[in-house]
C-alpha cells in the first residue's frame, strides 16, 4: 500500500495522440490535513475512496488504499468534501515499462496538466516523453488535495 511516484508538468499536448485510454475525473476531499488527506473520486462511472498518508521527504512515497464505492454513495460524499471540487480529464500513456497518467485540468486549474508516473522504487529508471517537462514531485502546490484549496489560477 505505498505508493511511489513522480510529478512533472506537461510542456506539450503530444500526449493525447498517444494516449491508448482518457477518463473524466471528479473528485473532493472529505479530509485535507498535512499528516492525511481523505479523497472521494468518482473515475468514469466508478466511485472510489482514498486515504493517502503524509510524503517521505524526496516526495515520491507515501502510503495509500484505495476501495471502490458504488457511485451513488461517491455522489453523496462528494456532497459533504471541503469547497473546491477538482475536475480533470485523465490520458494514460504507455512508455517502454511504464504508464505516465496525464491530468488537463478544467475549472479553477484550467492550464495546469501534470503527469505522474509510478515506480516500484523510489530509484527505478523510466524514459521521459519529449511532452515532459520540470520535474515538481515533492512541491504540495501540486498535489490535488492543495489545488482544491488554492487553485492554479489564484498562484
Amino acid at each position: 500500500m505505498q505508493e511511489i511516484e513522480r510529478k512533472f508538468l506537461v510542456k506539450t499536448s503530444d500526449y493525447k495522440s498517444e494516449a491508448f485510454k482518457q477518463t473524466r475525473i471528479t473528485q473532493g476531499f472529505l479530509n485535507t490535513h498535512p499528516e492525511r488527506t481523505v479523497r472521494v473520486r468518482i473515475k468514469g462511472n466508478t466511485g472510489f475512496i482514498t486515504v493517502k498518508g503524509k510524503s517521505n521527504q524526496s516526495g515520491t512515497s507515501r502510503f495509500e488504499w484505495e476501495k471502490e464505492i458504488p457511485l451513488n454513495e461517491a455522489e453523496e460524499l462528494l456532497q459533504l468534501c471541503e469547497t473546491g471540487v477538482i475536475d480533470k480529464t485523465r490520458y494514460e500513456v504507455k512508455n517502454g515499462h511504464h504508464i505516465f497518467e496525464i491530468d488537463e485540468f478544467y475549472g479553477d486549474n484550467e492550464d495546469l496538466i501534470v503527469a505522474e508516473v509510478e515506480l516500484n522504487n523510489e530509484n527505478e529508471a523510466f524514459s521521459k516523453p519529449n511532452w515532459l517537462g520540470e520535474e515538481v514531485t515533492g512541491n504540495i502546490k501540486y498535489y490535488n488535495s492543495q489545488l482544491s484549496k488554492k487553485p492554479f489560477k489564484d498562484w
